[in-house]
Formats: structure tokens, C-alpha cells, sequence
């Protein structure tokens, strides 16, 4: 990564807008890769990174590109999280959230929890009948409420994570610097902090499997807790409501790969890892760079706010064949969505276990005749964050 004489300038991207990257981003990403891996974007104040390989050796190396961003969004909205540290600091508050998220904890403890609240959410959409919003009757509470469990918030209700993720999750990509975003974002802030507080002591007295429990006793700062959990709060609703609504959106919008699945739902894990490269929930997150150096041949100066786009490098032709296409068959390469190096995500193995082993296939088994409603198209919108926006769906009622 040692400067080259032949490094080129980076290119400015003046043309692009947040609001055309928050209706459809897809365009601009394919415009921008095929001219170059990394843009000047005087829209957003950084530069955006949109190839594949770009953004996986930004992953690889955190000495050059570091996470602990100068006046980073997510710090303003949620505290100083693991997300913006680099090692030795990032590996130990990593550390500090032990097993709760791993697989065997998954199998002993929370797929049950899944089940029961898929089976509630589930009946709310049954209930609200045709028509009804897959996201917002089923896909957002059920995510909502497997978090709260897992988290520990006894003292707060699914309605209070969706509220509190979503206005900080709106904090972390402030890029317009919206005054009332930051308003909301800041009281939500102080909600969790009050949650959290009120938690601890409890969990001290009456430990369980939560995450709270786990870090009750740990000597890890209360800021360090509370920016975490922030943190938790954003991606781990986020990500497993928008991956579901995205996949059922893809199966619907594609009866042929709907059926092989049906055949064979072992195939709802294939569902996720496509609808996740396809529409990556978490789309960009930021970078630093700590000294003068090369990317990809582009000449990037010490100080350089990255914007690592995810979103952009799942579509990358080198890396997959026919990338804007959803496709369950394709043959099966890496992606990005939950990051890479030391900051891949540590949510993975919830989300996919409760999306791909239980909401998916449940939801398809329950409701064999659901469909699109022609007359109210979904949408899906967001760039820093993706996902469906409106989703109302059909079936028949037995």
C-alpha cells in the first residue's frame, strides 16, 4: 500500500444527489464502479468506495483504514461503539458480548424464543388480514421483539426498539445534517441509557442468557455498555427485518426460484445469502485513513473519510456474474453484507437462524397462497440503510 508514482486522482462524483441514493442507488454505483473504485462525493463529504476487492482490502486492514472515525455519525448518535474501534480496544469489548450470540446459544436458547414470536407476529398479519404490510405487521416486531429478548429489556416493549433503532439508526446516516433527526436520535439515546441503567442492577441479582446478564459484571466501562448496545439496537433490528422483507419480496417477485424452495425449504439458507448480497441492509459504513496511501490505484491522502459501500461491492460484475439479478442458484462466492476482518458482524448467526430457519419457511408454510397486491407495489428505498419501506401482500383466507 506504499504510495505509487502511477497512483491516479481520484474522480469527483458532483452529480450525485441523497435523495437519488436513497430512492434507488443501484444506477449510480454501476455508473461510478465502471469509471473508477473510488469517487469524491461532495454530497455526502467523503469518499465512496464501490468495488468489490476496494472494499475488502479496506476490511483486511485496519492499520491503514481505520474504524475509529474523526467526527463519525454513529458516534454522535450512539456513543463510541466497538464499530468505530480498531484492535486491541475493538477485540475487547467484542469479547465482552462472549457467547449470547453464538451458535450454541442460538440452539439452547433463543430458536425457541424465535418460534414463539414468529408465531405471534405471524397471527398479527393473519389478523390484519389481506393487504396487511409484511414489514410493519410482521417482519419489524418479530425482529423487534427477538431483540429485546436477547438484549434483556424488561423494562421496555418491541414498539420502544423499533422507535429507538430506527431515530438513531436516522442519526448514523445524517449526512444532510437534519436538525430533527439529531433531536430524536439524541432522545432516544437517553431512553436506552435510562433502560440500560435500570437493567443492570436487576440482572446483577437475577442473572439470565441476555446480553445485559452477560455484561452486568463485566469490567467494561458503563459508556462502552451503553454505545454497544446502541449499536446492537440499530443492526440487530435492521438487519433481520430488512433481510426478511427483501427475501419475500425476491421469492414473490420470482414464482420459479419460490417453488424450488418450497420443494426443498432447506433452500430458505440459499434465500438469505442472495437477498443479503442482493440488498445488503447495512449499505455503507465509514472508514479513516491513517496515512497517505494507494487503493485499488487511486491516490487517497492521510485523513480521508471513506464511505465503504457495501451495497455497491455485493454488485460488483467481477465478483458475481449478472449481480443486479436475484438468483438462489448462483454459484456460491463471498460477500460483504455483514462485513469482514475483525468487525464482521456479530449477529450473523441470529439473524440467519431467525430469518432463515424459522420466519421464512413459517410464513410460506402458513400462508401457501401469499402474493404481491398489483394495486399497492412494495418499496423498497435507503443507500446507508436498505430495505422495504411498504410491503403489503395478498392471500386467500381459508
Amino acid at each position: 500500500m506504499s504510495i505509487a508514482a502511477e497512483a491516479r486522482p481520484v474522480p469527483t462524483a458532483d452529480w450525485v444527489t441523497i435523495e437519488d441514493l436513497y430512492r434507488n442507488p443501484f444506477p449510480i454505483y454501476r455508473k461510478m464502479r465502471a469509471e473508477a473504485p473510488v469517487h469524491w462525493v461532495p454530497a455526502v463529504n467523503r469518499y465512496m468506495v464501490t468495488s468489490y476487492e476496494a472494499c475488502h482490502i479496506i476490511e483486511q486492514d485496519q492499520e491503514i483504514f481505520s474504524a475509529n472515525e474523526t467526527g463519525s455519525l454513529m458516534k454522535r448518535a450512539m456513543g463510541h461503539s466497538m464499530l468505530r474501534k480498531d484492535d486491541p480496544e475493538h477485540d475487547v469489548e467484542r469479547k465482552s458480548y462472549g457467547s449470547t450470540l453464538r451458535p450454541r446459544a442460538i440452539k439452547e436458547t433463543w430458536n425457541a424464543i424465535f418460534q414463539e414470536n414468529s408465531n405471534k407476529y405471524l397471527a398479527r398479519l393473519k389478523a390484519a388480514g389481506p393487504g396487511a404490510d409484511f414489514i410493519w405487521e410482521y417482519a419489524a416486531p418479530y425482529a423487534a421483539e427477538n431483540l429485546r429478548r436477547i438484549i434483556g429489556f424488561e423494562n421496555a416493549t418491541q414498539e420502544d426498539l423499533q422507535r429507538w433503532s430506527q431515530t438513531m439508526i436516522d442519526g448514523t446516516g445524517n449526512y444532510a445534517d437534519d436538525p430533527e433527526v439529531w433531536a430524536k436520535a439524541e432522545q432516544s439515546s437517553a431512553e436506552v441509557d435510562i433502560a440500560i441503567d435500570e437493567m443492570l442492577p436487576r440482572l446483577r441479582q437475577n442473572p439470565d442468557a441476555s446480553l445485559l446478564s452477560g455484561l452486568a459484571d463485566m469490567k467494561i466501562p458503563l459508556e462502552s455498555i451503553r454505545a454497544n448496545l446502541k449499536m446492537t439496537i440499530g443492526g440487530g433490528l435492521n438487519e433481520p427485518r430488512d433481510v426478511l422483507g427483501v427475501a419475500a419480496w425476491a421469492l414473490l417477485s420470482n414464482p420459479d426460484q419460490l417453488a424450488q424452495v418450497l420443494a426443498d425449504p432447506s433452500r430458505f439458507s440459499d434465500v438469505f445469502d442472495e437477498a443479503i448480497r442482493w440488498v445488503a441492509p447495512i449499505g455503507m459504513y465509514p472508514r479513516e485513513v491513517t496515512r497517505d496511501s494507494v487503493l485499488e490505484g487511486m491516490a487517497l491522502p492521510k485523513g480521508a473519510r471513506l464511505g465503504v459501500v457495501l451495497g455497491a461491492a455485493n454488485r460488483d460484475p467481477k465478483q458475481f456474474e449478472d449481480p443486479e439479478v436475484f438468483n438462489i442458484n448462483r454459484a456460491k462466492k463471498p460477500h460483504l453484507a455483514f462485513g469482514g476482518g475483525v468487525h464482521y458482524c456479530a449477529g450473523a448467526w441470529v439473524a440467519k437462524a431467525s430469518v432463515a430457519a424459522i420466519a421464512l419457511p413459517q410464513v410460506f408454510a402458513e400462508l401457501p397462497s401469499l402474493r404481491l397486491d398489483p394495486g399497492h407495489p412494495a418499496v423498497d428505498a435507503g443507500w446507508v440503510f436498505r430495505g422495504m419501506v411498504k410491503f403489503p401482500v395478498l392471500w386467500d383466507r381459508k
